[in-house]
């Protein structure tokens, strides 16, 4: 052996025992290293690298062991925590992974914080590191000395393996901590994709948007919808008035509209003296509908049961609105009709039945449980689980219904069903006397409530609460039972309907307006939309 002062070989020693609580594997092959090149004694050597292994290995375990009760004050850790080993575990089990990560760099840190952090037992740890370095250390002393240049290339890409080791270590304590959330988060978005009625609209309307720039081309204007219904602005498209359209049918067909009344835009006070002079000319109780005179898909749609409700809601719209009485009537329905310019008789498109999803207490859940646990409903939690805010985590009594939306849209979470058994000759012959009465008026839906089937079918005892112009859809559409292929069919019959109205319109001396004119309309539409509260 060299020879070297005394103060030397103590610095050595204790420079390895210290680089073994930086990098045990490099202070090991140090070490072996300087052992091979008769620098230093092999035994001073070979207890120098072992003492570094395993007084680091019991310092990570002490340090865990006591930050073990404050790691759940951070949400985040508690979640990691939850992922190691836990106490009621084998511990025969947590000592073989213990034992084997000695020899898989790069999961030695974790496996000794999870034996600290689930409290794995002192002399348990202490013995099994103990014997693993003593194993460890003798395997690399043997690699340097019989071939000393294999083990110099060997440790030198310890370092990254030890990285890679860790970081797969790290994925999967995240897929353990978090994984259930991942394959749920998954599933939903399979169940979507598969699902075509829960489709975004930008996925699900550009081959309609195609298909109406075709008709288009064809017919010479992309603005001949605004021109199908003569009565309302953009012919329905976007834009028109509720409250306009509603007053033509209560004075054309009192007896199966809805009354509905205007409330203009302007201060708190003035609107709650309107609502409140109208409620009492009417004789209109709680409750009653507040809806914005312009808008789509249910957007603003508020079923009002209170005064506060009242005071809140107009604390949250400024625009002007519409004030209906609420039709109480268990069923509703959508009716797509249409009647070419000239012709005495239309034609009834599509019936749809729309329907009121539920969900039923058991007294141990909360309404945000029941709701992912449903089949169909958890597909739009999020929607639902807006419109409950802090009372999703109320729980229901046992037998408890709670209704998942009042506003008969798909978009806000009605489930909607083909009802073309409620089309008869005399439902259609109903609603063209309806129709005829509406100066301009060829094409829409009319949204209605009513009681009985058989009533409907007879083209009696129902309720218009609204009656969309051009831009509606014939909604049956969405029944889950419909293929992709039936809705585009549908929706493109719809469109090309329509162009062919507007088209009739045109040479009937009704120029369309501009496509720059109706864009503008509904930039303005869009930007107001935004402000509105989500339905009921």
């Amino acid at each position: 052996m060299c020879p070297m002062h005394n103060a030397e070989v103590f610095g050595l020693v204790l420079g390895i025992i210290g680089a073994g609580l930086l990098s045990e594997d490099g202070a090991t092959v140090t070490a072996a290293s300087l052992a091979a090149t008769c620098l230093l004694d092999i035994r001073l050597a070979f207890v120098s690298a072992f003492c570094g292994l395993w007084i680091g290995d019991l310092g990570v375990y002490a340090l865990a062991r006591h930050a073990g009760p404050n790691v759940t004050r951070y949400r985040w850790l508690a979640r990691l925590s939850k992922a190691l080993p836990s106490r009621t575990e084998s511990t025969s089990r947590q000592a073989w992974e213990l034992a084997l990560s000695r020899f898989v760099p790069g999961t030695r840190l974790p496996a000794y914080l999870a034996a600290g952090l689930s409290r794995m037992p002192a002399s348990w740890f202490s013995t099994i590191t103990a014997m693993t370095a003593l194993l460890w250390t003798l395997l690399v002393f043997l690699l340097i000395r019989l071939a000393p240049v294999r083990g110099t290339q060997v440790a030198s890409k310890l370092g990254s393996v030890a990285l890679s080791g860790l970081a797969v270590f790290g994925v999967l304590l995240v897929w353990r901590a978090w994984g259930p959330q991942i394959r749920e988060r998954a599933r939903l978005i399979i169940a979507r994709f598969t699902n075509w009625e829960f489709w975004p609209a930008w996925i699900f309307y550009p081959p309609v948007g195609v298909y109406c720039i075709l008709q288009g081309i064809r017919r010479g204007s992309f603005a001949l919808p605004a021109v199908a219904n003569l009565n309302q602005k953009n012919g329905g498209i976007v834009g028109e008035s509720k409250i306009g359209i509603l007053n033509e049918l209560m004075n054309t067909a009192p007896d199966v509209t809805a009354e509905a009344f205007v409330v203009e835009a302007g201060s708190m006070e003035s609107r709650l003296k309107r609502i409140t002079e109208l409620c009492a000319q009417h004789e209109i109780s709680m409750p009653f509908v507040l809806k914005p005179d312009t808008a789509q898909r249910g957007a603003g749609f508020k079923k009002i049961q209170s005064a506060s409700a009242i005071e809140n809601y107009l604390s949250r719209v400024t625009v002007p609105l519409v004030l209906q009485r609420y039709v109480a009537a268990a069923k509703e329905a959508g009716i797509f009709y249409y009647r070419f310019p000239g012709e005495m008789k239309g034609h009834i498109l599509g019936i749809t039945r729309k329907e009121f999803p539920y969900i039923t207490g058991d007294g141990g859940h909360t309404i945000r449980q029941l709701i992912e646990r449903d089949s169909r409903a958890r597909l739009i939690a999020h929607t639902y689980l807006r419109r409950f805010g802090t009372q999703a985590e109320r729980v229901p009594e046992a037998g408890e219904r709670v209704r998942l939306v009042e506003a008969g849209n798909h978009c806000q979470g009605c489930e909607f069903r083909d009802g073309s058994d409620l089309c008869t000759t005399e439902l259609l012959q109903s609603f063209d006397a309806i129709s005829q009465g509406i100066p301009g008026f060829y094409v829409g839906r009319f949204d209605l409530r009513y009681r009985d089937d058989d009533d409907l079918r007879r083209g009696k005892h129902f309720q218009i609460i609204e009656l969309n112009g051009a831009a509606s859809e014939a909604t049956h559409i969405y029944d889950s039972r419909n293929s992709l292929w039936s809705a585009y069919r549908t929706l493109f019959r719809q469109w090309r309907v329509v162009y062919a109205i507007g088209a009739a319109n045109r040479r009937r001396g009704f120029r369309p307006p501009s496509s720059y004119a109706v864009w503008h309309d509904w930039r303005e539409f869009a930007a107001q939309a935004c402000e509105l509260p989500l339905a009921d």
